[in-house]
């Protein structure tokens, strides 16, 4: 057999081991444009349409990148007459595939000293937690819990209410708990070095 030959034959079956393995390759491939991200993205871009047309006066919104609906840039005014008034923090809205069935996650940014956000800004409120109950946590009733109702808007508000009444329940960040039950004049510094450094960003 000619050395050519074998060449030909040795891409032949490199064709062959190719063909037979791309099924499994594109089962294990995340689908892009499966039915579920299709149904997720006509809602989200229904959202965007509506927030463009009707914007808010406490925050914005809008895409990360125009390809990608599931990733959504938020950039929050501190809410008036709340210790974070004032300030401007950006947010990262990041929606799974099977939304509207589950949540969002959300992640400030910006710095922000706060019971219901952790020290890496990954922000911790009843309406983005998946539905269900929590036997870890009794306290929280699934009707407190994420609901396919909830859009950008109702999940921002949320977020803004929560800087607006913070509270020392099921704390993410413990310290920041601690201080407002047991020394606001402190926490209050803490908000405040936020909100000043938040427009140095």
């Amino acid at each position: 057999m000619s050395l050519w030959s074998v060449d030909h034959c040795q891409l032949l079956l490199a064709c062959f081991l190719s063909l037979a393995l791309l099924p499994g390759l594109l089962a294990m491939a995340p689908a892009a444009n499966s039915p579920t991200r299709l149904r997720s993205s006509q809602i989200l871009r229904m959202q965007l349409r509506e927030l463009q047309e009707n914007p808010s006066e406490l925050f914005s919104a809008g895409l990360v990148d125009d390809s990608n609906m599931l990733e959504w840039n938020i950039c929050i005014s501190g809410p008036p007459d709340s210790l974070y008034e004032g300030g401007i923090f950006s947010a990262r809205l990041s929606f799974p595939e099977n939304y509207p069935d589950k949540p969002p996650s959300m992640k400030f940014l910006t710095p922000i000293w706060h019971p219901n956000v952790y020290s890496n800004g990954d922000v911790c409120i009843s309406i983005l937690h998946a539905p269900g109950e929590d036997a870890t946590n009794p306290q929280e009733l699934a009707s407190m819990r994420w609901n396919p109702v909830h859009t950008v808007e109702t999940i921002v508000l949320s977020v803004i209410s929560m800087l607006s009444d913070p509270t020392d329940d099921s704390p993410a960040n413990v310290e920041a708990a601690v201080e407002l039950r047991n020394n606001f004049n402190l926490y209050k510094q803490h908000v405040s070095k936020c909100v000043a450094d938040s427009l140095e960003m």
